[in-house]
């Protein structure tokens, strides 16, 4: 006799194990202790088999017997039901082994090592908040290029288009990783090239003109924030380095005595030395009396790590100044270049080199940090003293300065 709903649900235990039959080789097994499981029995190959068909209440009567007739179907065609179950797990775990955000955090996990922090942030948060939600969980290998640049539309919709270009950059690597991995054919991005309107790139906001640089000057000279923020908004124009290279700054790679910084260029992966002009050593000496005893140059409030990204930016608000259309803490780089090229006539390979950037010259070579050392040297210290005659009014904006250059001593 067929089980109806309300003796499944008033099975009870009874101290053993005991059954109640459906049909067709369906029954319900009901353990001591009052579990319900719903099985299969059938013979393949001469031997007698079960199979589970899932926990009573999750699967009803109706869908156990569901999926007792697809087992009959498959006996059927001469397939084993309980080895085609096999196999289906199987694949199923192979599946999520081999999803994208598996596939895409062991690409990270090897990659972040030889990144800044900051970036391997950026990264792993973009992929977290903009691709895992709706491609974590698919198999990478089944992820086809309308998928992919659905999930990349939904970034660009909300106005952020540089967001979507990195990220659709991001889950190219990751897909190209799968494929050198044996566990994709292809990358699917590749097929999406164009497929999002390019991005216009617009320079950091800089004040480039001599009369505004000394307004600026003598703003962050009255500035009344802290003292730790106020040294780092004095040494940026002095130093020019890249904001996450100053705030970042360590006491270990300063020489206050040669008048010297060593660091590591992170973008570059290079060694940068930065010749110190009389004024930055005096202020460093000045702010070493009150975070000489820390690691980092500009502390910030959990004093085991370097003041907030935002804080040079912030204080820039505080003067007044709109960082977005004015100036930045990246602007200072600009501010420099142009000045130093324009108005004080140094050349521009000393400037790039002093920059850190990658300056080829004729004999193929790249930048090294002691090239035209001697010349950055007295550029640092005649930059600074004319940031300081601009300040004062003691020389009138636009007077150039001509400047003779010649090869380094390392």
């Amino acid at each position: 006799m067929a089980l109806t709903d309300a003796a499944v649900r008033n099975a009870k235990p009874t101290g053993k194990l005991y059954r109640l039959f459906d049909e067709r080789g369906m029954y319900l097994e009901v353990s001591a202790a009052g579990g319900k499981w719903w099985r299969f029995k059938y013979r393949f190959g001469g031997k007698e088999k079960r199979l589970s068909l899932g926990v009573y209440p999750a699967v009803g009567l109706k869908k156990a017997r569901d999926r007792r007739d697809e087992a009959r179907e498959l006996l059927a065609d001469g397939v084993d039901p309980g080895e085609h179950q096999k196999a289906k797990k199987a694949a199923n775990g192979e599946r999520a082994a081999n999803s994208f955000e598996v596939v895409a955090r062991e690409w990270f996990a090897r990659q972040s090592h030889a990144w800044a922090q900051s970036h391997a942030d950026k990264v792993i948060q973009r992929l977290e908040k903009d691709i895992f939600p709706w491609l974590g969980k698919r198999p990478i290998s089944e992820i086809a290029a309308p998928e992919l640049l659905g999930v990349i539309r939904r970034i660009e919709e909300r106005g952020a288009r540089d967001t979507a270009h990195r990220a659709m950059q991001n889950c190219g690597q990751v897909f190209r990783y799968a494929v050198a991995t044996g566990r994709a054919e292809r990358d699917p991005s590749a097929d999406l090239k164009g497929a999002l309107p390019p991005v216009r790139h617009e320079n950091f906001a800089s004040i480039t003109e001599p009369e505004r640089v000394a307004e600026l000057l003598r703003a962050i000279d009255a500035f009344r924030g802290t003292f730790v923020v106020k040294c780092a908004l004095q040494l940026a124009p002095l130093l020019f380095v890249r904001p996450g290279e100053l705030r970042k700054a360590e006491w270990s790679g300063l020489d206050l005595d040669k008048a010297e910084w060593r660091y590591f260029v992170t973008k570059t992966k290079t060694e940068h030395l930065v010749p110190l002009a009389t004024q930055a050593v005096a202020i460093l000496r000045d702010l070493h009396a009150l975070t000489g005893h820390r690691t980092h140059v500009f502390p910030g409030r959990d004093v085991r790590k370097p003041m907030s990204e935002a804080a040079i930016n912030a204080a820039l608000r505080r003067m007044g100044y709109d960082t977005k259309t004015e100036i930045t803490g990246h602007g200072f780089r600009a501010m420099a270049r142009t000045i130093l090229h324009e108005e004080l006539l140094f050349k521009p390979e000393v400037i790039e080199h002093q920059l850190a950037h990658k300056v080829p010259d004729a004999l193929g070579t790249a930048y090294n940090r002691t090239r035209f050392l001697k010349d950055r040297r007295s550029m640092m210290q005649q930059w600074a003293d004319y940031l300081d005659a601009l300040k004062s009014g003691s020389v009138s904006p636009g007077v150039q300065r001509s400047v003779e250059s010649d090869e380094p001593t390392s």
